[in-house]
């Protein structure tokens, strides 16, 4: 998985700081703070500027900001590094109350001239703790402005056991987002993409005994924004929108397409993917889906296993062959490397497979006919710019651009140091290429599909030669929709190919047949942290995307061939130390309960063997998914009943193929975990399903109690033991509340199933 590489571009913020009033509250036009509320959550706005100094529940009576730490106004405008300042700024503040449920605002020139204008609108949902927010900036015209901030809600209270859940591409939780920060001299602020690194228009900051706050939006068309959250020394908190016109000093005005969504609510991260999904599913991606419409391979959704290897045939192919025989279900390939350049350096010059066109397709051809189907790896956008094509097919007019005209190449591969940069999506040129290297790939060299590596990212670009808005817009998304379109038209439905993408994000649900998320492996990739995965893009989107991946592993990370020999690690896919091998067990138990298709990577034959009961515990994990698709494939994501868990502390390996120079290419950590890993999905026939995996190497007791209305499940019913090879009836229930007891074995796995009674 590579980190999206931002460009920091200098630029300036001008934002209004004005006297504050009163801060008294008032709903009257004439008071100090005027306010609208819905019986739910009450918003109140300073008089004299306009700032937001209130944001409450209602029911708990409780106010999210700290007005005295509000500087500033709900809104600024930053122009571009180089450009000159905003000449005259809005001084002048007017409120107007169309309905109980609206406010108007407006900022505009203190002597009426002309000038930047600035007009908001909030408006409350008249049944739900919500507020919606427009923004519209009139006068824009020759001022270079490059970000409009809305809305920017200071001040934020610390709620007291804060977690942080935000939607990056599987999700993160991130507990106590303000340590560190009493002594801090500066501000840190984190900062996601959306569409991109963010999956999902959501964040939300809660103390799960209190209250928390939902912070969305509502674009429906993926314009570019970014969502921010700045915590300062004070202990106060600031979260905004950065909106993203189009760069374009002719245009007067400019409004976003969507509203940004700030609301209140009781509960943790889950409650919070409840209220977003009810909004998420309705949308076009969710109608268009893939996955939900059946159009993808028929292949795909009954994969048991992937086996992600990198490599010629013989390391690949033959190894997820060994496995299949030993799974009894269908195995099938992710594949890295089997192309003709050096990894992150030389795309896309990826033909004709390094092993030779004829013996690649001789293997895939045999695989094939043992039902192992494999897609193989090309990055989405990426070409080397020291490649002989870069200049010969003369790539660089069409490749994305900085706003100061540079490209964003960047060295991934700290080997050779040669760098790649992103190619703008928007442009014929790019969708014509990669569309035709697809068209050879699945047509001439007979795979399954296209692995698209870093899909579910989003450049600005600033190239006007390419014909599409500067900066801000929606061409990205909107091009990968046509790229994949036009691979479609190109490559044959022999082979039922598909395209799988990394990362996830519910712009390309309609694009996509597969998404890779990488989270289940964090450790892996990020080493220990106050950071946790969660499955919150699951508990949205689970029954309309598919989804895959781990780094999980057994053995030390692979090294590419054709990278330089000198750098080179004695132990590349070695059994790595059996210290780790809990790690292991980690990750697929998290893949398991958040109904993801289980992986295995740099599996080789020997760690039957060697790594026996981890291999025999992803063999049992697997098949007992299998007999439960219809919750861990199908399946929407539900809270899990209080299970309590006995707590172990295991090794942790952080390692990475880019490690090989030193030597030392694996770093050591401890962490305290569950023994028990659970996740609850509830069938489309009503059913409920209870994915339970132990990592434990000794029995654990499960007691718990389900209250069966809380699954809208009729009263009486009978509750199964889903396993690898047998599925029997553990007890019935015939009320409301039904007690669960049952000792789950060593390294068991098995799903609780809870069928109601016709």
């Amino acid at each position: 998985m590579k980190a999206l590489v931002k460009i920091s571009v200098l630029s300036f913020s001008i934002s209004m700081f004005l006297i504050s009033g009163l801060s008294c509250t008032s709903t009257g036009l004439s008071e100090p703070v005027i306010s609208i509320d819905n019986g739910k959550i009450e918003l109140g706005f300073e008089r004299s500027t306009g700032k937001l100094i209130s944001f409450s529940d209602i029911e708990t009576s409780y106010n999210y900001i700290d007005s005295s730490a509000v500087e500033g106004l709900p809104w600024s405008l930053n122009v571009a590094a180089g450009s000159s300042p905003l000449g005259k700024l809005p001084t002048k503040v007017s409120f107007k109350k169309p309905d109980p449920f609206t406010l108007n605002i407006k900022w505009e020139q203190a002597d009426e001239t002309d000038g930047i204008k600035v007009l908001a609108s909030v408006s409350l949902d008249k049944e739900k703790a919500l507020s919606y927010w427009n923004i519209k900036v009139e006068g824009m015209k020759e001022q270079n402005i490059q970000h409009v901030k809305f809305p920017v809600i200071a001040g934020i209270k610390d709620l007291g056991n804060e977690e942080l859940a935000v939607s990056t591409w599987l999700g993160s939780l991130i507990n106590n987002p303000r340590a560190g920060m009493t002594n801090a001299e500066t501000p840190k602020t984190f900062t996601w993409n959306h569409p991109g690194h963010l999956s999902m228009q959501l964040l939300a900051l809660y103390n799960k005994e209190s209250n928390g706050i939902y912070f969305s939006c509502n674009d429906t068309l993926a314009y570019t924004k970014n969502f921010s959250m700045t915590f300062d020394s004070k202990n106060s908190l600031e979260y905004s929108i950065t909106n993203i016109p189009p760069f374009n000093n002719r245009i007067d005005t400019y409004q976003p397409a969507y509203q940004a969504i700030l609301g209140s609510f009781q509960g943790d991260w889950i409650t919070a993917a409840k209220i977003y999904r009810e909004w998420g599913i309705q949308q076009k991606w969710c109608r268009e889906s893939r996955f939900k419409n059946n159009r993808t391979a028929e292949w795909l959704p009954k994969t048991a296993l992937w086996v992600w290897n990198r490599g010629k045939s013989p390391n690949v192919l033959s190894e997820a062959i060994d496995f299949q025989e030993r799974l009894g279900l269908p195995v099938n390939v992710f594949w890295h490397w089997w192309h003709n350049c050096s990894y992150d350096d030389y795309f896309p010059e990826y033909l004709p497979p390094r092993e030779g066109g004829e013996s690649f397709i001789k293997a895939v051809t045999a695989a094939q006919q043992k039902n192992v189907r494999c897609i193989v790896y090309m990055n989405s956008f990426q070409w080397g710019t020291s490649t002989d094509s870069w200049k010969a097919e003369n790539a660089e007019p069409y490749c994305a651009k900085t706003i100061d005209g540079k490209t964003y190449e960047h060295a991934y591969n700290i080997f050779t140091n040669k760098a790649i940069t992103p190619m703008c999506m928007a442009t014929e040129f790019w969708q014509n290429k990669y569309a035709s290297l697809c068209d050879s790939v699945v047509n001439v060299y007979q795979t399954n599909g296209v692995y698209m590596d870093q899909a579910c990212m989003n450049f600005q670009c600033y190239d006007k030669s390419h014909g599409h808005d500067l900066g801000g817009g929606n061409y990205w998304v909107n091009g990968f929709g046509k790229l994949t379109s036009l691979i479609r038209s190109k490559i044959s439905g022999k082979n039922q190919p598909i395209l799988a993408g990394e990362g996830s994000g519910e712009d390309w649900i309609a694009y996509l047949d597969l998404f890779l998320t990488l989270e289940t492996s964090r450790e892996r990739y990020a080493g220990i942290s106050n950071i946790e995965s969660i499955p919150l893009y699951q508990a949205v989107y689970h029954d309309y995307a598919m989804t895959y991946g781990s780094y999980s592993s057994l053995v030390y990370p692979p090294y590419d061939e054709l990278w330089p020999e000198q750098y080179s690690p004695a132990n590349k896919e070695k059994a790595l130390p059996e210290d780790f091998n809990a790690q292991f067990l980690m990750e697929q138990s998290r893949s398991f309960v958040w109904g993801m298709q289980p992986t295995i990577a740099n599996y080789h034959a020997f760690l039957a063997k060697d790594r026996k009961e981890e291999i025999d515990f992803l063999i049992k994990l697997a098949k007992t998914r299998y007999n439960a698709l219809k919750y861990l494939l199908y399946g929407e994501y539900c809270r899990t009943p209080q299970i309590n868990s006995p707590q172990q502390e295991i090794d942790i390996s952080k390692l990475s193929i880019y490690v090989g120079r030193t030597g030392g290419n694996v770093s050591r950590f401890k962490k305290t975990v569950p023994s028990l890993y659970t996740g609850t999905w509830k069938s489309s026939d009503g059913c409920i399903g209870i994915a339970i995996a132990s990592i434990s190497d000794r029995q654990i007791p499960v007691d718990f109690t389900l209250d069966t209305s809380e699954y809208n499940l009729p009263q009486e019913g009978d509750v199964y033991v889903i396993t690898d090879n047998a599925r029997t009836l553990l007890q019935s229930y015939g009320k409301n509340r039904t007690d669960i007891h049952f000792v789950m074995p060593s390294r068991g796995v098995c799903v609780l199933e809870f069928v109601p009674r016709q």
